[in-house]
């Protein structure tokens, strides 16, 4: 996929030692003792962002992550590469961890590695990408590949993406799983037109996560693949959580109804999130975004009311409409 264009800084290319320099200064508030952390809109005084046990160790995880396809497939001397600092700034602020890459988005690995390498902030995010190909070896090689991009010698979570090749890649994950390569192991898809191969190996292979899409447009999900992630015991992780952006954009001129108010969300974003969360299979939602004022809206969907099923069959048709 292609990357948006690059553009000259102060007339000229930035070097490597003066991008690290920049993102090093542009993070260094997010360094333990760096200062007090800042309150997030809406969100209690004093309150980290909740999490939710990972089934197979009971590990919390912050529910509201952050996708990197589109928004860190950037050059480095481009001025979207410049604000990625400030989008990781407020997610670590907001005690978030959850960032998910692929090698399958451009430059994203590498500038994800990059960024929390120049401000020593590894040790704060839970990073997960994915092996996207055939053969042992070729699954063996782009996976070291991507560990060299992230900079990382244990890889927090790796996942089969869209179930290629998934047995030969899963044999291989759980050596490593053993040999403290990686903490954790899954299997990923984006289309219901999959369900019904994922359900098949999600009922023969015991993994510790699942990526789905579900949204409030696309809520296929919910009838057979979150309830069996649920009895397997699988942490869910919820990509395409706007519908691909389809719906904020539909929703984008049409004002909150009522109803947003008596849940705590301030934006359709917060609302659609909150739909997502709402299902007691979902681990941590992963919305993409480049930009940091992004994030900081999306996380507050993680604090106050998350409706039950009953209320959301009131209204998520409204929203669908």
């Amino acid at each position: 996929m292609s990357s948006p264009s690059s553009r000259m800084i102060a007339g000229r290319g930035m070097t490597r030692a003066e991008f690290l320099r920049l993102a090093a200064g542009a993070a260094a508030g997010l360094l333990v003792g760096g200062g007090a952390k800042a309150q997030m809109p809406g969100e209690p005084s004093g309150a980290a962002m909740p999490t939710r046990p990972i089934p197979s160790t009971q590990e919390p995880l912050p529910v509201i992550g952050l996708g990197t396809y589109v928004g860190f497939d950037v050059q480095r001397e481009s001025a979207e590469y410049r604000r990625l600092p400030e989008v990781l700034r407020t997610l670590f602020e907001a005690r978030g961890s959850v960032i998910d890459t692929s090698p399958m988005y451009g430059r994203a690995e590498a500038v994800t590695g990059e960024l929390l390498a120049a401000g020593g902030l590894r040790s704060r995010a839970f990073v997960a990408t994915k092996v996207w190909t055939r053969g042992r070896a070729e699954g063996i090689r782009q996976m070291q590949e991507s560990m060299r991009l992230l900079q990382v010698e244990r890889l927090d979570l790796m996942q089969v993406h869209n179930l290629i090749d998934w047995r030969v890649h899963l044999s291989t994950l759980r050596d490593w799983q053993a040999a403290g390569r990686v903490r954790y192991v899954g299997i990923t898809h984006y289309t219901s037109g999959a369900y019904g191969e994922l359900e098949a190996v999600m009922r023969e292979a015991q993994v510790d996560f699942l990526q789905i899409n579900y949204s409030v447009d696309e809520r296929e999900a919910e009838r057979r693949i979150l309830p069996l992630a649920a009895e397997r015991g699988m942490a869910v992780l919820i990509n395409r959580p706007f519908g691909g952006g389809g719906v904020l954009r539909r929703l984008r001129d049409r004002p909150l109804p009522p109803w947003a108010a008596e849940i705590g969300a301030t934006s359709w974003a917060q609302v659609l999130l909150k739909f997502v969360l709402s299902h007691s299979a979902v681990t941590c939602a992963i919305p993409g975004t480049g930009r940091a004022e992004h994030v900081a809206d999306n996380v507050r969907a993680a604090f106050g009311t998350l409706p039950d099923a009953a209320f959301w069959k009131r209204h998520v048709d409204s929203i669908d409409a």
